[in-house]
């Protein structure tokens, strides 16, 4: 052992060293972070949580080895007997004394009187120390071993603190015999005095045995004790107030959940704030008028809980220029200030400890620190060390350089069967209990007793975060008294019960003021035995009965009538009675802080686990993990979606928010992203500034941009500039005029319709300017109106942020400006295939990071029974998804718990070479897995246990590292945690893996409705309406038109022996055999006229087809396939269906089979008696029928009408006569006359309560994301003042004309009712048809009529 001289100076070099590595590795780390994401915070600071490791330990030495690397020798093998204790022992050749490693002394080891969960071993160090790792063999020659066990460590052998490792309370693997030895290195180093060991388990065949040795270093500190109204006060050295860096560091302890630690203020309104408040630290820095960006704006962070726990806790704060970086254990918040600071803000100096006055405007806490602090440091200062020799500190009130620790000792209830059982108070006629609290849990017994002489039963219980008092006897409620609330926040909480002369009272944390009372009208006599927290043997004991919820949480300070109960002589069995209890410790769990809710979850807990509130964020699961949107509109479109408004989630679980996008759902399905300014701006000029700068904001920010834009196959932005005297460019060798800025924020020259890096328009580009002199139109300097238009398409350069106009000062200059939203088409993650054609080939990747949270999801197709999908190895862990079977998937993983499985079966098997889908999910609360659209299982996680998921290994995608099970088929859109692997670009360069997989129409075909055909492509598939009186991307779009009375559209057929085939693939017509012996005829219509001609077929034989509506609305439907007899007319008499209202026809013949079904109505069928074959078809007409000359006089008034009203999907067989009209007008035989246009008329209402909202067009809610104006910089528009006065003129104007022809109307309806009936124009839609006696529907005497 070095000398003390010795190793304090030696310690003192190795302390400053490890001090200033620190500092310049967490300088560099902050420094790393921030350039990542400092650019992204939309306000004063943004805090961001991550991990550090724990403050360095500053001292190490051992036999001369001072490294931290060599802070490994042993500490147990020359301690005395008697530093050691236990909770029991054998005998005394089984004390603890004989627990050294590989030493055979006494019985060869330690074994306690009774092998049970209650028993421990005890060292005591001598002095604090660090702990570096932990080596256990069984005791010699025996059957006594133990197989795992817990570590424990303590300052004063009281107050122990559980030893935790990756968040939760850590077992250690013990020993399988003897004499083998199992050590451990300590994921991270414990120092302390005191450490004990609680055997968990042990040989089933022996009982506990053990012999352990520990490994370490000494450890040195500086401490000093505050006793609530101490402080030292610190001065800064004159030639250091200005740095650009500055770090504090320590370490505290307390017991008080509250207190100021370390204050300093300016006098502009500058201050530095460290304080404990309600078990957390809050640093605020606040920034005067003069240095703020935003006036007297604090930058406040919050980090750590439950540090009022008497246990060291080490800080680090760090400023590197307007960054901070503020560490509590190993918690790390990062953030920037508003405005520049510096320690030479604060007057020089700083106050640790607390401050005079016991708090200062602007804090929580009203007191200063009672507690210790360690080993501070302020700019490597060691402000401890200054503070003993009184060299620029000063010390204020009572600061000792010794640690003091209070001798409270805290029991944990832990779960059902705890209890704590007391003997009750002497004095039976009153009785007072007083104990302190800490829980999260909202109910709860905390004391119960059967009162003397049958008195009846009393409960003080936790109910709804309340105490609550309740007396009972045979089953009647005597007494019923609440106090206090939200007393399951788990900070320290009192009560006092208090039952004398009648009168009982519960008050609870003191205050007096709203202690609850009651008076009672029995006699009140104590019990005799107390129990706390709960019962033994559950409720039915006779001496105890708990009809509340049993207590988890911790307890101290417990006292009987004025006595203290001392729970160490509890512990000892020497008094009282007690099961599953932890004694002299506190072991709560703050499972909140940090939070494993994700995308801003809120999390609160209860004693064993913690729960998530999702609302309102986006995303769903145990820990908000997994978005609720698509990650593209590509996805959305293969739900089945129409155009519309839609939130995306571009990298799905991943740290981006979802974004409000427009899709429009074409062949191609773009994506809009809007942004502030799409409307012609005009520009003029400003007297004195040459450039005029346009800012564009928009919808999404420029990491959801830049997602955005990489994601995609193609983006374009349309640009255009009118101009009057006002050049773009300039000339071709002249400085450019004009530039404009991308995400990047690089400036670009060239504009909309030209390659990148050339300083030309559109029209330079391809040869064509109106002056072949410039590159482009407008910097020919016209006189004339003229323009440069076209689309930005270079995807790095885009959207379009800033643009700069350079030539609109002149007196004679005029230009306007318009930028369009960006669009976006094609999703590269979405198709994304590889194809596995050997079950030994595999694409790897990179290893999974996935070590609190990963979720997996892709879709597959196989024929095969099953394989492997991905695997991930650590040296332990793994993660794996399989098909185990046609019909099951599996997900299993290990994150050091032992193997889990999720499965899901499936009802129909999955390898039908159709795409299924599948999601796997790990946090650390659950696992899950959903296949398709199956109900997803579960798998809980343990409550404590192991949580980070290490691998190590490449991940194996489509096979495993052992190339056995390998999967066979199609694996697509593989993503991981939100990204997406390029399996194709790996498939190009892998043997038996191929690029792309083939077959999306088997599983996606069924998207192609109204007899849509799927067509394959690479990447996809398409739907081929052409045969489809439906047209848009799945032939769900309605094709209808409005019809006025002269509105005709007639599909004309050649005459026969003149047929030919058209080739035109557009023509939307298919000739058949022109004799047909049955028609398909679909149509729906919308009228509010009666009689009306639907639809007219002729041939050149003269034959006919007619659906036409009656006078009275009802269906008639005419046919006459033979010439030498009458048409034969069948009646549907069904309601009035020119109600206006939209209904749906099917027509459908067979030879002499003929079958009418309207709208959801029962399908009616009838016989016809003429001939079966309608011979040489002529034309189909729908709306008004001009070749009238051989129509039946009966249809011939009737079409003397017209028809007004919608017709929509108009089909006969394969002709669409309205879609070949509304589309495809120059390349069908199709004849139009009078007025048509494609019309919303014929929309059904949408069965999705939702579809309104998603199927409207992007000029319909232009700005409905941002309403501001364009951020125009020195630019002055007149279009608002212009546009407001056009909409005042064109109401005034439409009000007017409202008048006159309100007016008119009524002259109109006056001179009519003075008029004779008579006829009116074939034109006139409001012909009254019914009112004209000429006009009956007549039948002649041969005429078949069928009524039904």
């Amino acid at each position: 052992m070095c000398s003390a001289a010795g190793w304090r100076e030696r310690a003192a070099l190795r302390e400053r060293q490890q001090r200033e590595a620190h500092v310049q590795n967490s300088e560099r780390r902050g420094k790393e972070h921030f350039s990542r994401h400092i650019t992204n915070m939309d306000f004063g600071f943004k805090a961001h949580t991550g991990m550090l490791a724990l403050l360095t330990t500053l001292l190490c030495c051992l036999n001369g080895a001072f490294s931290k690397e060599n802070c490994d020798g042993p500490l147990v093998s020359s301690l005395p007997q008697t530093s050691f204790n236990s909770s029991s022992q054998l005998s005394n050749s089984h004390s603890p004394g004989f627990a050294k490693l590989n030493r055979r002394d006494g019985a060869g080891g330690w074994s306690p009187m009774e092998s049970d969960k209650y028993q421990w071993l005890e060292i005591d160090l001598g002095e604090r120390t660090e702990i570096t790792a932990i080596a256990t063999q069984g005791r010699y020659g025996s059957s006594d071993w133990v197989t795992s066990y817990l570590l424990m460590f303590s300052d004063t052998g009281r107050n122990w603190k559980q030893y935790r490792q990756e968040d939760s309370i850590w077992a250690f693997s013990g020993n399988t015999n003897a004499d083998s030895v199992v050590q451990y290195k300590l994921q991270q180093p414990v120092i302390a005095r005191f450490l004990r060991v609680l055997p968990l388990d042990w040989n089933s065949n022996g009982r506990v045995g053990m012999r352990l040795e520990v490994y370490g270093c000494l450890y040195k500190s500086d401490v000093a004790s505050f006793d609530g109204s101490s402080s030292l006060l610190y001065r800064f050295s004159q030639n250091s107030s200005q740095t650009a860096k500055d770090v504090i560091s320590m370490k505290f302890k307390t017991l008080q959940n509250s207190g100021i630690i370390i204050h300093g203020e300016g006098q502009e309104g500058h201050s530095l704030t460290l304080e404990l408040h309600k078990g957390k630290l809050l640093l605020h820095i606040k920034i005067g008028r003069a240095k703020s960006s935003s006036s007297d704006s604090p930058n406040f962070v919050t980090l750590g809980s439950l540090l009022d726990d008497q246990h060291w806790h080490s800080v680090v704060m760090e400023r590197v220029n307007r960054h901070i970086n503020f560490t509590v254990d190993k918690s790390t918040q990062q953030f920037e200030i508003n405005g520049d600071f510096s320690h030479s803000d604060i007057n020089n100096e700083l106050s640790f400890g607390g401050v005079a006055g016991h708090g200062k405007s602007g804090t929580f806490s009203r007191r200063n620190f009672h507690g210790c602090l360690e080993n501070l440091f302020y700019n490597d200062v060691n402000l401890i060390d200054l503070a003993k020799t009184k060299h620029r500190i000063t010390v204020m009130g009572n600061v000792t350089f010794a640690c003091s620790e209070p001798s409270n000792v805290p029991v944990t209830f832990l779960g059902s069967e705890s209890y704590l059982q007391f003997p009750g108070p002497l004095q039976k006629d009153s009785m007072s209990v007083s104990l302190q609290f800490r829980t999260w849990n909202k109910a709860g017994l905390l004391l119960t007793t059967e009162m003397h002489q049958h008195a009846g039963s009393l409960w003080l219980y936790l109910s709804e975060g309340k105490v609550k008092l309740q007396i009972s006897k045979s089953g009647r409620v005597l007494v019923d008294v609440t106090a206090g609330s939200s007393l399951n926040d788990g900070q320290w909480h009192s009560v006092d019960f208090n039952a004398r002369r009648g009168r009982l009272s519960v008050t609870v944390d003191k205050e007096t003021g709203s202690a609850a009372h009651a008076s009672s009208t029995f006699h009140f006599a104590a019990g005799n035995h107390l129990f706390f927290g709960g019962c033994p043997d559950g409720r039915n004991n006779q001496e105890c009965r708990n009809p509340f919820n049993i207590f988890q949480g911790c307890m101290q300070l417990i006292y009987v009538d004025n006595m203290a109960i001392d729970l160490i002589k509890v512990q000892q069995r020497l008094v009282g009675n007690f099961s599953d209890l932890q004694m002299d410790l506190c072991g709560i769990i703050d499972r909140c802080s940090p939070s494993h809710c994700e995308h801003g979850g809120k999390c609160t807990q209860s004693w064993n686990t913690f729960y998530c509130n999702c609302s309102n964020s986006g995303y769903i699961g145990a820990t908000c993990h997994s978005s609720i949107y698509e990650q593209s509109c590509e996805a959305y479109k293969h739900k089945g979606n129409s155009s519309g408004f839609y939130y995306i989630d571009l990298d799905g679980s991943g740290p981006l928010n979802p974004q409000l996008v427009y899709c429009n759902m074409t062949d191609k399905t773009w994506m809009v992203i809007q942004h502030n300014n799409t409307e012609l701006t005009k520009l003029k000029s400003s007297g004195g500034i040459s450039q005029h700068l346009v800012y564009f904001n928009y919808s999404a920010n420029m990491e959801q941009l830049e997602a955005i834009i990489n994601q995609a196959e193609h983006c374009e932005q349309e640009v255009s500039y009118h101009c009057k005297k006002s050049r773009l460019l300039n000339t071709p060798d002249g400085a450019p005029l004009t530039w404009w800025m991308g995400r990047t924020r690089e400036v670009h020259t060239y504009w909309g319709g030209a390659t990148p890096g050339i300083q030309k328009c559109s029209c330079g580009q391809e040869d064509n300017c109106i002056d072949s002199n410039y590159y482009c139109n407008c910097d020919a300097d016209r006189k004339e109106w003229t323009n440069d238009s076209g689309l930005l398409s270079f995807k790095d350069h885009l959207p379009i942020t800033e643009i700069s106009f350079g030539d609109i000062n002149r007196a004679d200059s005029e230009a306007a400006y318009k930028v369009g939203h960006l669009q976006c088409y094609g999703d590269k993650n979405f198709w994304n295939a590889a194809f596995f054609n050997k079950e030994t080939s595999y694409l790897h990747f990179p290893t999974f990071q996935g070590e609190l949270s990963a979720d997996i999801s892709f879709l597959f197709k196989t024929t095969a029974t099953s394989g492997v999908f991905l695997e991930n190895l650590g040296i332990k862990d793994f993660i794996r998804i399989e098909l185990s079977s046609p019909s099951e998937v599996v997900f299993s993983y290990d994150v050091g718990n032992g193997p889990f499985e999720v499965r899901v079966e499936t009802p129909t098997q999955l390898n039908d070479n159709q795409w299924h889908y599948v999601k796997a999910e790990r946090n650390v609360k659950e696992a899950l897995l959903q296949v398709d659209h199956l109900p997803s299982r579960t798998q809980k996680a343990p409550t404590d246990g192991h949580i980070h998921l290490q691998l190590n290994s490449q991940l194996f995608v489509g096979g495993t590292a052992s190339r056995q099970k390998g999967f066979l088929g199609c694996i697509r859109s593989l993503q991981l945690n939100g990204i997406t692997l390029d399996l194709e670009e790996r498939a190009k360069i892998t043997p038996g893996v191929k690029p792309g997989c083939p077959g999306h129409c088997s599983s996606y075909g069924s998207l192609c409705q109204n007899e849509g055909k799927c067509v394959e492509k690479y990447n996809g598939f398409s739907c081929d309406c052409s045969l489809s009186a439906f047209t848009g991307p799945f032939c769900k779009k309605e094709l209808s038109a409005y019809f006025k009375p002269g509105t005709s559209v007639t599909y004309t057929f050649k005459e026969p022996y003149e047929l030919t085939k058209n080739s035109s693939t557009q023509s939307s017509s298919i000739y058949s055999d022109l004799t047909l012996r049955g028609e398909n005829i679909t149509f729906s219509f919308r009228t509010t006229q009666a009689p009306a001609l639907l639809l007219y077929v002729n041939s050149y034989y003269r034959e006919y087809l007619a659906v036409l509506l009656n006078r009275n609305g009802h269906l008639d439907i005419k046919y006459k396939l033979q010439n030498n007899k009458d048409a034969e007319i069948f009646r549907m008499n069904m309601r009035n269906l020119a109600n206006g209202q939209l209904h749906k026809l099917t027509i459908k013949r067979q030879a002499d089979i003929l079958n009418v079904q309207v709208d959801q109505y029962e399908r009616e069928e009838f016989n016809l008696s003429s001939d079966v074959e309608f011979n040489a078809i002529k034309s189909v007409v729908i709306g008004k029928v001009y070749e009238n000359g051989e129509l039946d006089p009966e249809i011939s008034r009737v079409n003397s009408l017209g028809f007004t009203g919608c017709l929509s999907v108009v089909q006969f067989n394969n002709i669409t006569p309205l879609k070949a009209a509304l589309l495809y007008p120059s390349s069908s035989p199709v004849t139009v006359k009078g007025q048509l246009g494609e019309s919303q008329c014929g929309a059904s209402s949408p069965s999705n309560p939702f579809a309104i909202e998603t199927t409207h067009s992007l000029s319909d809610h232009s700005g409905t994301i941002d309403t501001g104006e364009p951020i125009v910089n020195a630019i002055r528009s007149d279009s608002a003042l212009i546009g407001g006065v056009i909409a005042v003129m064109i109401f005034i104007i439409l009000c007017v004309l409202a008048i006159m022809a309100r007016f008119l109307y009524r002259r109109k309806e006056s001179f009519q009712s003075r008029e004779a009936k008579g006829d009116k124009s074939d034109d006139s839609p409001d012909f009254p048809f019914n009112n004209d006696p000429n006009s009956q529907n007549v039948l002649s005497e041969n005429q078949k009529e069928y009524f039904i």
